[in-house]
Order: C-alpha cells, then sequence, then structure tokens
C-alpha cells in the first residue's frame, strides 16, 4: 500500500506514467467509467476548499466509485477534539482511499502511518500539494511539450505558497530549467526551497519586477496573496495587491506564453486576460480531475 504525501514520493518516471494515464483518460474516457466500481473515496477536509475537494470527487464519480467525507473540520470528531491518527484509522474502516486537506503541516503524513488504506495529501498548511503539482505538470506538458529547457516565472507569494514549493521540487528533477521567483521582498521563498534548488543545481534568480521578468519566461505562474497563512490583516493589505497581471503588461512576453494559476484568483490576474490564448488557468482546473483520476487508479493498484 502506498500514499503520496509529497510529490517527491513519486519518480519522474511514474509522473510520465502518470500524465500518459491522465492523457489516455482525455482521449477514451468511457473506458475508464467503471474502473472504480465498488471503490469509495474519503474527502477528509479540514480546511476549506472548492478545486481540490470537488475535482477529487468528480474524479471518483467518473471512475464509477462513490465518495463519502466531510468538508470542513467543524462537521467531524476533529471539533470534539478527536486526533488526526485515530480520525484516519476510523475512516480506513469505510473507504478505500482518502484525499486529506489539513491546515497543520505534516498531518497527512500522520494519518498515512496510522491508516490501512492510501492516504492522498491534498494540501497541508503553507507545506505541500503535489496534486496541484502533477496538475500543473500535465498542465505544461499538455502545452509545451516537455519539461526540460523551460523558464519559470513564479509570481506573488512565494513564502506560503504551497503550491509554488511543490512546483519548484519537482521542476529541480528536469534538465535546463531556470527558475525566476517575483516576490516582494517580505514573500520570497522560504529558504529550504532555494537551497533543494543549489542542491539540484538549477538555476534561479530573485527579482521584484514581473514586467522586467516576462519577457523571457515560457510559464508564468500566479499565486494570490493567501490572507489566511498572515499573522496580522494590515501586512496582507499591504502586500496583497504587489502583483497585478493585465494585458498591458503582457505586451513584451512571448506568444507562446503560458499564464497558469493554482485558483482561486482574487485580482492578481485582470479578467480581460481570461480571453487571451495564453491564459491555462482553467484548463488546468480540468487537468486537475483528469490526473487525480490517474492518481486514484495507480495507488488502489486498479489495471
Amino acid at each position: 500500500m502506498r500514499s503520496l504525501i509529497d510529490i517527491l514520493d513519486l519518480s519522474p518516471a511514474e509522473i510520465d506514467e502518470l500524465i500518459a494515464t491522465a492523457n489516455d483518460i482525455i482521449a477514451n474516457p468511457v473506458k475508464y467509467s467503471e474502473k472504480c466500481r465498488g471503490k469509495k473515496l474519503a474527502t477528509l477536509f479540514f480546511e476549506p476548499s472548492t478545486r481540490t475537494r470537488l475535482s477529487f470527487e468528480a474524479a471518483m464519480y467518473e471512475l464509477g466509485g462513490s465518495v463519502l467525507g466531510f468538508s470542513e473540520a467543524q462537521s467531524s470528531s476533529a471539533a470534539k477534539g478527536e486526533s488526526v491518527s485515530d480520525t484516519a484509522k476510523t475512516v480506513s474502516c469505510y473507504a478505500d482511499i482518502i484525499a486529506m486537506r489539513h491546515p497543520k503541516e505534516g498531518a497527512p503524513f500522520v494519518a498515512s502511518q496510522a491508516a490501512s488504506i492510501p492516504i492522498i495529501n491534498a494540501g497541508d498548511g503553507g507545506h505541500n500539494h503535489p496534486t496541484q503539482t502533477l496538475t500543473d505538470l500535465l498542465t505544461i506538458s499538455r502545452e509545451k511539450g516537455r519539461f526540460d529547457g523551460l523558464t519559470v516565472g513564479f509570481c506573488g507569494d512565494l513564502k506560503f505558497g504551497r503550491t509554488v514549493h511543490s512546483l519548484i521540487g519537482a521542476l529541480c528533477r528536469y534538465k535546463n530549467v531556470k527558475i525566476v521567483l517575483i516576490s516582494p521582498e517580505e514573500l520570497k521563498v522560504p529558504s529550504y526551497v532555494k537551497q533543494s534548488m543549489k542542491k539540484a543545481g538549477v538555476e534561479y534568480v530573485q527579482t521584484t519586477d514581473l514586467e522586467q521578468a516576462l519577457p523571457e519566461l515560457d510559464i508564468l505562474y500566479m499565486t494570490r496573496v493567501q490572507r489566511e497563512r498572515f499573522f496580522n490583516e494590515e501586512d496582507y493589505l499591504r502586500l496583497r495587491d504587489s502583483y497585478i497581471l493585465t494585458p498591458a503588461k503582457l505586451k513584451n512576453a512571448k506568444s507562446d506564453l503560458s499564464i497558469m494559476h493554482p485558483l482561486p484568483r482574487v485580482n492578481e490576474i485582470s479578467v480581460e486576460i481570461d480571453d487571451d490564448p495564453r491564459a491555462c488557468y482553467f484548463k488546468q482546473v480540468l487537468n486537475g480531475k483528469y490526473v487525480r483520476m490517474a492518481l486514484i487508479l495507480k495507488l488502489l493498484e486498479v489495471e
């Protein structure tokens, strides 16, 4: 039995295999529509989520399986003080696989040690979000056809952005990738992320200037400044509008730039960009469902 807690739990070959399966699901949905008949996914969401939770649920339903679970800690026994370990052991009696979102870093790992079924980390605090990373990798693969040799810009909240930390970790395993980190001083990537890039020999630059960085980028990964990760409202309000992508700012960008965003968007990408052929963020949402279908099949060891 295997769980997915960190994107680095998967080898590059396994990621390629998941991408291939996801592409086959996109091409042949009927072939997969009964693969998980009789299987149950439990969605344990101790923190609010729209896309990730609904994406997992849609993925399981489209595989012919069923779903049970809760969408906030208040509606679970956690409100009575039950431990993550006990919740995982209990839910293992009812379901075949668990997707867990939790505000505390490391909670899905703790659950995976206690559960007797696979656990998928659906986001733990500011730490990790491996299925969003798989979503991002499928999107990059479908848009660019490769990972090697890309220049990827990450813009916005790089300190608390778990999607950023996970995707950088994954990209560090490919050749000639260049990372451009665009953020206010207060929201720079944590030092452990920089260490992982140095260790992997990945070239990276840090800047506060989005417009200056744009012309060299193949991919721009925008993120929102996350109110829920701030200790005080004043800092959030000061930093939330640091970067707003508008059509005017894109005038010097590459014609085949791919603009990505893990969503939800607040105001960091102007809605005018939604009709730009370079905007990929709603395609990303759809890709998330397909790659989660592929992952569920893999962890349940369904042929």
